[in-house]
Order: structure tokens, then sequence, then C-alpha cells
């Protein structure tokens, strides 16, 4: 089980999330990966559960949202993204929808939908 995320690491990673969008390239590796770790951590504390899996490779993967649950193999429902834009749908200067009709999202099944847990842009 991954360490918990408190809620001031989580409101740190947060504060820092719209920076590290505008400037993810230029950010050390270290630094990053945090601010992912984080808000991914916490965004899976907030939704629990086992039916979806978010990938933001290569510092992150959580599973999430309470529903039917797999056991082996690649999971039903999958969200992966790259970094930069975790970042930027975390901070809310981008939309869940617009990330995945851009093709920076990658979602699948019936449950891969962040719209309601990110916030709004």
């Amino acid at each position: 089980m991954p360490r918990k995320v408190t809620r001031d690491e989580f409101e740190a990673a947060l504060a820092d999330a719209a920076a590290a969008a505008a400037s993810a390239e230029a950010r050390p590796a270290g630094e990053l990966k945090q601010v992912v770790r984080a808000t991914a951590g916490w965004l899976a504390q907030q939704h629990p559960g086992k039916s979806v899996e978010l990938r933001i490779p290569p510092y992150a993967a959580v599973q999430l949202i309470e529903g039917p649950r797999h056991t082996r193999g690649t999971p039903p429902n999958v969200i992966e993204t790259d970094p930069a834009t975790w970042l930027e749908l975390v901070a809310g200067r981008l939309s869940f929808a617009d990330a995945v009709a851009a093709g920076r999202v990658r979602a699948s099944g019936t449950r891969a939908d962040l719209s309601g847990l990110l916030p709004p842009t």
C-alpha cells in the first residue's frame, strides 16, 4: 500500500502544480516526481477503490474509484497521461474532456472519466 499523503503535502503540491504545469520540462525530475505523486496519491485517497487505474509514467500509478475490481492483467478502466498534462489537469488549467479530445489523456473503460474529480477549468 502506498504511503498516505498528508493534507499539507497535498496542498503544497497543488500550490506548485500550476507553476510546475507551466514549466514541467524545465523542472528537476525529483521535484516533478514529488508533485505528481502527491497529487495522484491524494486523489486516490479521496476516491478510494480499485476499479480505475491512473497511470502517470514514469512517476505514479494509483488505483481509485469504487466499483468492480480487477485481479489480474490490465484493468478494464485505465487512464494514462504524461506528468505535464496531469499537472495541468489538477491545477484546473485543462479540462479532462479537452485533454482526452486532444489525445493528451488515454482513457479506456466505462469508469475512466475523472471529470467530476478534478478542479473545474
